[in-house]
């Protein structure tokens, strides 16, 4: 079976309220760039997503700017560039501790910029002792693969820090406190299960850090298609309905029965088993390789957000693995 991060667990949410979540657009309707007030963002939608955090509970956004993008992947590569020195004859170095999120190393290497290189694990830069080279450092958390609630590990008057909180949602991990740092991600994708809607979001405090993101995405897209915006701004509303927290509740109780993560990141501990893929492989189970985000290949991430016919066939796939071992400890 296959294992892949379609956040299909939602979709009986999503039908219970089909009616209510349903975008009908005319064809007249929508033509322009722009919205009435000439920029590239529903201030509706805008304002949803400030009542949404302060439902959850989970990000400051008062005093904070707003800036859409074509999912959190866009969003990334916003950021990235916008934290990179404007006048520097040194690249800024862009890192992630292991084990880190594939994309990251991916969209940094692709654009090939002169602005930022991709200098890899963050641990390794943790005493280095220049203190003048800009660094910007990718910090996960929760942590996609693993669950782990990560810190950044770089500090210093050059060093910028890009929160992905794609998964700081009730459903996949306790909210102890409002996220409160200077640029922080979220997408669509894990928080409603819409990942083909293609819609994220940053929370942004530094007023220049904003404007530099915007630059780049009216040159690279023109902004967030505003047939998308619709989609995200009815989505939200629908799930904001009440006391705003149906959505919460049904990802939670779903969620719990599945260790609470969106992910299980899964170890081979058997001394031959050196590639843990093909260990699960052989037994019908498909995640991906530890080799994916940088770590061994005695791990492999197996995911948990997908349906629950799914859900229940990969533990049935797990279980006839380990009852085939008779007992041995092979995880």
């Amino acid at each position: 079976m296959q294992s892949v991060g379609n956040p299909l667990f939602l979709e009986p949410f999503w039908l219970q309220h089909a009616a209510t979540s349903a975008v009908v657009t005319a064809g007249w309707h929508r033509l322009s760039y722009s919205y009435p007030d000439d920029t590239n963002i529903s201030k509706e939608l805008e304002r949803v997503i400030h009542k949404l955090h302060a439902v959850v509970g989970n990000a400051v956004t008062d005093n904070r700017y707003i800036i859409f993008g074509a999912g959190s992947t866009q969003v990334l590569t916003a950021a990235v560039y916008a934290l990179s020195p404007e006048n520097s004859s040194l690249p800024a170095g862009v890192v992630a501790s292991v084990p880190y999120y594939a994309l990251y190393r991916k969209q940094v290497e692709h654009f090939n910029s002169q602005k930022f290189k991709f200098e890899g694990d963050a641990h390794q830069w943790m005493n280095k002792s220049d203190s003048s080279k800009y660094m910007i450092e990718y910090v996960t958390t929760p942590n996609n693969p693993d669950g782990r609630l990560k810190k950044a590990l770089l500090q210093g008057p050059n060093v910028n820090t890009i929160y992905d909180r794609a998964y700081y949602w009730p459903h996949f991990t306790p909210i102890p406190a409002p996220a409160n740092e200077d640029l922080m991600v979220f997408t669509l994708s894990k928080l409603t299960g819409h990942a083909g809607s293609r819609f994220g979001w940053a929370v942004v405090k530094d007023e220049t850090v904003f404007n530099r993101m915007t630059d780049h995405m009216e040159l690279n897209s023109m902004g967030v298609s505003r047939d998308t915006q619709l989609r995200a701004f009815k989505l939200l509303t629908t799930a904001l309905k009440g006391d705003g927290r149906g959505l919460f509740h049904f990802g939670y109780h779903t969620m719990k029965t599945r260790i609470m993560a969106a992910y299980a990141w899964v170890k081979c501990e058997r001394e031959e088993d050196t590639d843990c893929y093909k260990v699960l492989q052989a037994a019908k189970i498909t995640g991906r390789a530890g080799n994916a985000f940088s770590a061994e290949d005695r791990y492999v991430r197996l995911s948990l957000v997908r349906s629950q016919d799914d859900f229940d066939l990969l533990i049935q796939h797990l279980n006839k693995l380990v009852s085939d071992e008779d007992g041995v400890n092979i995880m």
